[in-house]
């Protein structure tokens, strides 16, 4: 089984961090975690091939952004919101509440 790297709080590095944010795929993906808490990948409805997902999770995870559990086959993505605020305070809830706004008003 492979080991997925996951990098500590003080590793995690902004630009990173705003990199993997920078995507709408993965910014809905960092929203609808927030949201749902602890789900497995195959509950993220982004419209991409399952190549295309895993690139995405993989640079979420890769940033510090999500933490990717392993149980058996399923792949459970959880936001690390907690390890965001202790590292950037303040800059997690805002680009939730933007995303938030731009796909209701997408949704119009």
């Amino acid at each position: 089984m492979k080991i997925l790297h996951h990098p500590q709080v003080g590793d995690i590095e902004l630009s990173s961090v705003l990199y993997a944010l920078s995507d709408p795929t993965r910014l809905g993906i960092v929203a609808e975690a927030a949201r749902s808490g602890e789900q497995p990948c195959s509950h993220f409805h982004a419209r991409v091939v399952k190549s295309t997902m895993s690139h995405h999770i993989r640079t979420l995870r890769e940033a510090g952004v999500i933490r990717v559990r392993v149980q058996g086959t399923q792949h459970f993505i959880t936001l690390r919101s907690e390890d965001l605020e202790e590292r950037f305070p303040g800059l997690l809830q805002p680009l939730l509440q933007a995303a938030a706004q731009t796909s209701t008003e997408s949704a119009e």
